[in-house]
């Protein structure tokens, strides 16, 4: 039988812009202690680390914790590109699930660099290889960064099947904004407009504007699991706990489909969502708050459908409809997502986290979904991997 899992304490600091964070490490260090705090946890009593970032050498986990402390707990490092901190999140449950640990951390940072991602060994092969073969056929543009290339195609993939609009795009962007507003920790708050989203500078002609995309991030977040007998024991909180959780790769389809949604992985996170639904014993109606991955207004479009939060094809009217935010079906992205909130990458996973977390235990102010019970999870990493979570409140 599996043990329930904990979330005991969750930290995360303020998201920066690259070139005014501090370095990685004092990020990460400074939301692992967050975290231990909000736990009621001394870092000696943590069993196992697992720490997450994509742009940073070997033992850069161990760097940064080795400012908490020094206490030989074992710390695996993570990088899963772009749903690293969630994948750090899903070795630290399956620890605890187990049943082989009781108290464990996961941490993410990034201190990331302006400009569009770009690969740091330009003397091998890489990871992206038969994918950028398949969007050169599917979409041309090599002149426009790889990962613009790739959620642009995919958003207008949806656009020539479905018709929709730019301007739907343009209004995800504009709610993610006006979410990011009551949140203290996002890089970007201030409100914008559907038509100034539209009028920002034009990255693909009748495709994507510059506001559609998430910026490059510096930032840190972390969560402290727990089993539920070892919160009861030593008095720790056990009020929310992931009830479910599934991780996917990309399958055949991805390539054989020869569609840009499936290249971003869209069947991906439809079968992770599934296994978790599943798992939890509910449906995506039931869930009251998400967090997905907004890489960009496109994705955080096609992933209401692949989530099951609106049918295929549905996606435009679950925005014409305001059923994406507070008044609507289920509130998305209230942090801000990261369109707003921002994206360092080894560290997005673990703020969605602790944004929920947050919301089931009432303390979202602002940003508070009223009698939120259930909520969903979603992190996306090209290459791929898919990260799904189902929190609840239990009490």
């Amino acid at each position: 039988m599996q043990q329930k899992v904990c979330v005991a304490g969750v930290g995360m600091i303020p998201f920066a812009k690259p070139g005014t964070s501090e370095s990685y490490f004092v990020m990460g260090a400074a939301a692992a202690k967050l975290a231990l705090q909000d736990a009621g946890v001394d870092y000696g009593r943590i069993q196992q680390a697992y720490v997450g970032y994509v742009y940073g050498d070997s033992t850069c986990g161990q760097r940064a914790l080795y400012e908490v402390g020094m206490s030989g707990v074992p710390v695996i490092n993570v990088n899963n590109n772009c749903s690293t901190g969630s994948t750090a999140l899903f070795l630290a449950r399956q620890a605890i699930a187990s049943g082989a640990l009781d108290c464990v951390l996961a941490l993410g940072f990034e201190q990331m660099q302006p400009g569009a991602l770009a690969s740091q060994f330009t003397d091998r092969p890489g990871p992206f290889d038969r994918f950028d073969d398949l969007a050169a056929e599917l979409v041309g543009h090599p002149e426009i960064p790889l990962a613009l290339r790739y959620f642009g195609g995919a958003g207008l993939a949806h656009m020539q099947e479905y018709g929709t609009r730019l301007e739907t795009f343009a209004k995800i962007r504009a709610k993610a904004s006006r979410h990011a507003e009551n949140n203290p920790l996002a890089l970007f708050r201030k409100v914008v407009t559907e038509d100034d989203v539209m009028n920002s500078p034009v990255m693909w002609p009748g495709v994507m504007t510059r506001l559609m995309a998430c910026p490059p991030t510096c930032g840190a977040a972390a969560a402290v699991l727990c089993s539920e007998s070892y919160a009861r024991k030593h008095g720790l909180r056990a009020d929310v706990q992931i009830v479910a959780q599934a991780m996917t790769t990309d399958t055949e389809v991805a390539f054989a489909k020869r569609d840009m949604r499936e290249l971003v992985g869209f069947s991906m996170a439809r079968n992770a969502a599934q296994q978790v639904y599943e798992a939890a014993g509910a449906g995506p109606e039931e869930f009251d708050v998400v967090e997905l991955h907004d890489c960009f207004a496109h994705n955080e479009l096609l992933s209401y459908e692949a989530l099951g939060l609106c049918p295929l094809g549905g996606a435009e009217k679950f925005v014409e409809d305001g059923d994406n935010t507070y008044g609507g079906r289920i509130v998305t992205n209230p942090s801000g997502g990261l369109l707003s909130k921002g994206h360092p990458l080894g560290a997005t996973g673990l703020a969605q986290c602790t944004e929920l977390v947050q919301q089931l235990r009432g303390n979202a102010e602002r940003r508070q979904v009223s009698n939120a019970r259930l909520a969903l999870q979603h992190n996306l990493g090209l290459g791929g991997a898919c990260v799904v979570t189902a929190y609840q409140r239990v009490s």
